[in-house]
């Protein structure tokens, strides 16, 4: 074990005491338990200098990043809830020690400051923050199914007041310095370079620092009885609505905050660690965390062994949505610039717009300054000729779905382009060696598969074909994570991963359908299940002419299985397009809906020859919807079109938002049990037909008693 401590106490010829955090080995500073010690022995020092020191300030020696949360490898190791919950009080105790420090305490924050972070900030008197555009601060635990343990839930809401509390707490959002500043999370938000100077004039204040009420507005709303009653009841039935009942941190969240504010602190705090304990314990918390450690662990990664290279300059073919999404996120994120070449200046100027859009609104939440926005723009330019071409890194290819015209594009970029340019088309059905066929240079051909809205979809899948270099291979991967993006490497098959377990699941929504059931209760009970939106919704949102041009492809290319009920035809016949021609199963009023007035438009269930009737559960319809999608993630674990059970778990989440809490189709088997999975697949095609046969892999690890994650238990030697 390193000499080396996480804190370092100095005292100064002021007599001002100064504490900063440096994790040994760490890029970021977390909190672990083993800082116990340390900080009981830091307590001991200042106690038995507490009449001379004139106050504390607790600051990062790491150059970007106060303290990004608790170490949550921590909470694997507990076994009980009990260990869970003694971590939380050990924290508690901790800052509460800090809290009650005789003389003042100033948190000085610039960078990350989340989770345990925060609330170590909030046990001192006063919080000063960097205004850099790193410095976030935040109570992000909901999102690994629990709630803050060391004071959060109590210290924040008694700061800010109650309705901004829950909201952070709630949804685990990051605010930015201005916002903090505004909320009264921080007492200032100052240029990095003053941070320290102005957490000194705090202290020289001198003065200890009681709590002080929420005022105003906040003030009236919560700071009675009946108030925070009322409060208590809407924020209930607002989780109840967003988390379909599927996240118990929120209803835990809800009712510590309310005992604390109620009963007082000492009991809140009770309760906020014994919550915590028996959050840490539960499926769905450790679901959500083996999310976390995934896209930590894969941020690492870059899908070969090969370098990648940089890329510099970037081309956009298409100046379409998809073109004008992939456009953003390079500029934005990725900081590289973009040239849009689309066939007439028409598409440009669209894909222009979109950007300036997106670029104003954040101008308008003050996210971004008119100058930050006009540097943006001028990285984005754009044409119908090939000029630029010759400089690009990488052009990323964003045209309609038709073979023949992506092949014309690979050959025109070869012709305009240097020649280690790499060729990325974003298909979303065609095999990316068709698309290489006739390349001089196929080796720099790959698939980079974006996900609609490509601005927001955090997923992309890339696809190499069986000539592409590694050095290409992993070029894109981080080409794709500088964009913000998390990529999985996928095989060059039709529909890759995300589109093909999606497949199944759309067709056998559509066979539910057919059998009569409403389109609300088919979309309601995904909806309980935890997907983001419902099938039929999704249908609407993607485009009925889409389905029916990637359907054809999944058939001929992986066989019957893949076709699915006749309901295309009947629907483009009548101009049922989805969202986007303003009807599809939902009317829409206008374009500019965002689905509050969205009505099932009872006439499709004439132009299908149906009369819907409600027949089967919630569950029942869930169930029938997910085995195939089950089912069609194990094949393509299988056939290696996936090269883990934890990529096509993240591939689902992030592509398709299959439930997060359930942790991925592939953990989603692990905890049913795949004997369990077997049999209800077994059931099902009893009930409706051989297309819901459990397929050999699933077979295969139900008789030996393995799962996706764990492996058979060790047979006992003859």
């Amino acid at each position: 074990m390193s000499d080396l401590k996480a804190f370092n106490l100095t005292i100064d010829d002021n007599d001002l005491a100064w504490l900063a955090i440096d994790v040994v080995g760490e890029k970021m500073n977390t909190l672990q338990a083993a800082f116990a010690d340390e900080m009981a022995d830091i307590f001991n020092q200042l106690e038995a200098k507490s009449s001379a020191i004139k106050g504390l300030i607790v600051h990062s020696a790491k150059p970007d990043n106060f303290i990004a949360g608790a170490d949550v490898r921590m909470l694997d190791a507990c076994q009980t809830a009990q260990e869970a919950q003694a971590l939380a009080a050990q924290g508690q105790q901790m800052f509460a020690q800090l809290s009650a420090l005789p003389f003042p305490v100033v948190a000085a924050i610039h960078g990350p400051c989340l989770g345990g972070g925060l609330e170590l900030a909030l046990a001192c008197d006063y919080r000063v923050c960097s205004d850099a555009d790193i410095t976030r601060l935040g109570l992000p635990e909901v999102q690994l199914g629990l709630l803050p343990g060391s004071g959060g839930t109590q210290r924040l809401p008694r700061l800010t007041g109650l309705l901004p509390a829950l909201d952070m707490i709630l949804t685990g959002k990051q605010l930015r310095a201005k916002k903090a500043k505004k909320l009264g999370v921080v007492d200032a938000a100052v240029p990095q370079t003053i941070l320290l100077q102005v957490a000194k004039q705090f202290v020289e204040q001198g003065k200890k620092r009681k709590v002080e009420k929420a005022k105003g507005k906040e003030r009236l709303m919560s700071g009675t009885g009946l108030g925070r009653k009322v409060i208590f009841e809407q924020a209930a039935k607002k989780t109840q609505q967003k988390t379909q009942g599927n996240y118990p941190a929120a209803d835990a969240i809800l009712a510590v905050i309310r005992n604390g504010l109620e009963n007082g602190m000492e009991k809140g705090l009770a309760m906020e660690a014994e919550e915590f304990g028996k959050l840490v314990m539960t499926p769905e918390s450790k679901a959500l965390r083996s999310i976390f450690f995934a896209t930590t662990e894969m941020k690492k990664e870059f899908g070969s062994e090969a370098t990648p290279k940089a890329v510099e300059n970037a081309v956009v073919l298409g100046g379409g949505l998809m073109g004008a999404g992939i456009t953003h996120v390079t500029v934005t994120k990725a900081k590289v610039p973009v040239r849009i070449k689309d066939v007439a200046n028409e598409g440009v100027m669209n894909a222009l717009n979109y950007n300036f859009k997106l670029l104003e609104k954040k101008r308008k939440r003050r996210i971004l300054s008119k100058a930050d926005l006009q540097s943006q723009m001028l990285n984005i330019a754009g044409g119908t000729d090939f000029i630029g071409f010759a400089k690009a890194d990488v052009v990323v290819e964003a045209v309609f779905e038709d073979l023949a015209l992506k092949q014309q594009m690979v050959a025109d970029v070869e012709e305009h382009g240097k020649p280690e340019v790499i060729f990325a088309t974003n298909t979303s059905s065609i095999p990316i060696g068709q698309i290489a066929a006739n390349a001089k240079r196929p080796e720099n051909v790959v698939g980079l598969h974006y996900f609609s809205p490509a601005d927001k979809m955090p997923l992309v899948e890339v696809i190499p074909h069986e000539s592409t270099s590694d050095e290409t291979v992993a070029t894109m991967v981080k080409f794709a994570r500088k964009q913000g993006k998390t990529p999985i490497v996928v095989k060059d098959q039709a529909g890759f991963y995300v589109n093909r377990i999606l497949a199944p699941y759309m067709n056998e929504a559509a066979q539910i359908l057919l059998s009569n059931e409403p389109i609300e209760a088919l979309d309601k009970a995904l909806l309980k299940f935890g997907f983001p939106v419902g099938p039929i919704t999704l249908l609407d949102e993607v485009g009925v002419d889409i389905g029916a041009k990637i359907m054809p492809i999944l058939v001929a290319e992986l066989g019957p299985r893949f076709q699915g009920p006749d309901v295309f035809d009947k629907l483009l016949a009548d101009g049922r397009k989805g969202r986007k021609a303003g009807k599809g199963f939902y009317s829409y009023k206008g374009k500019e809906d965002k689905g509050k007035t969205k009505k099932v438009d009872s006439s499709v269930y004439k132009v299908l020859n149906l009369s819907p009737e409600a027949k089967l559960t919630e569950n029942e319809i869930a169930l029938r919807a997910v085995l195939p999608m089950l089912n069609e993630a194990v094949r393509c674990l299988d056939e290696g079109i996936i090269r883990s059970p934890r990529d096509g778990d993240i591939g689902a989440i992030f592509g398709i938002g299959f439930p997060p809490f359930l942790g991925g189709p592939f953990r989603y088997m692990d905890q049913l049990g795949i004997k369990r999975v077997v049999e209800l697949m077994n059931e099902h095609a009893e009930k409706y037909g051989d297309r819901f046969a459990p397929c050999d892999g699933l077979l295969t690890r139900a008789g030996l008693g393995e799962g996706f994650y764990t492996s058979a238990p060790e047979r006992e030697s003859e």
